[in-house]
């Protein structure tokens, strides 16, 4: 089976989008997962939508951990709004944000008999599929003509299963999904610039007690 290039079906949505005008400017409801990740894909979408950041992690187990990459996520977006027209002086939509409700329960309660999995194994599937489902809801519920997640500029996380998840998602709620593989055209290579421009927090483990053990920290 050939995989998709979702980098090329996102630069042609994008062109499209860019033709039909600024003024026409459609509402994206983005899933990040942290700030590093955000940086980039920030950058690259808010000359195309009206943005809206949705920070939904019931994975990251520890709250003293959460609060601390919740607050670097609000920080960065106030830096790209005070800064008016982007880093780089594109322009841009001012972006906004929303916080989801921060259960680690859920994460736990989806994670049952998978806690042995390797990381990015089937527990992380059904991870991006928990948050996804989250903001496909959300989103569809407010109005948003897109969803999409920042996950896929990580070198570590499957894009095409992302993808797949949320083309699902897709028709059972009834939003469009923003295909992604913003890891792509030096997506991460940039996030990390960004980062460090920014002085953001970048943690080395995804969040949940289970990738926290395996990477030994």
């Amino acid at each position: 089976m050939n995989q998709v290039n979702y980098q090329k079906e996102l630069e042609k949505l994008l062109n499209r989008l860019q033709s039909a005008g600024k003024g026409s400017a459609p509402a994206l409801f983005l899933h990040s997962c942290c700030a590093p990740c955000s940086s980039y894909v920030l950058e690259y979408l808010r000359t195309y939508f009206r943005i809206t950041v949705f920070y939904f992690n019931p994975n990251i187990s520890m709250a003293e951990e959460y609060q601390k990459r919740v607050a670097e996520q609000r920080r960065l977006i106030d830096a790209y709004n005070e800064a008016g027209s982007g880093d780089q002086g594109l322009g841009g939509y001012p972006i906004s944000v929303v916080e989801g409700e921060y259960v680690p329960g859920r994460f736990f309660q989806m994670a049952k008999g998978l806690e042995t999995c390797p990381e990015g194994g089937e527990r992380c599937f059904k991870c991006f599929d928990l948050r996804l489902r989250e903001t496909a809801a959300r989103g569809a519920e407010g109005g948003f003509d897109y969803f999409a997640t920042t996950l896929t500029i990580s070198p570590l996380k499957n894009a095409q299963k992302i993808n797949e998840i949320g083309q699902a998602l897709s028709q059972e709620y009834g939003i469009a999904w923003l295909p992604s593989d913003f890891k792509k055209k030096d997506g991460y290579k940039r996030s990390i610039a960004l980062s460090a421009q920014y002085g953001l927090y970048r943690q080395d483990y995804c969040g949940c007690a289970y990738s926290h053990r395996q990477c030994g920290t």
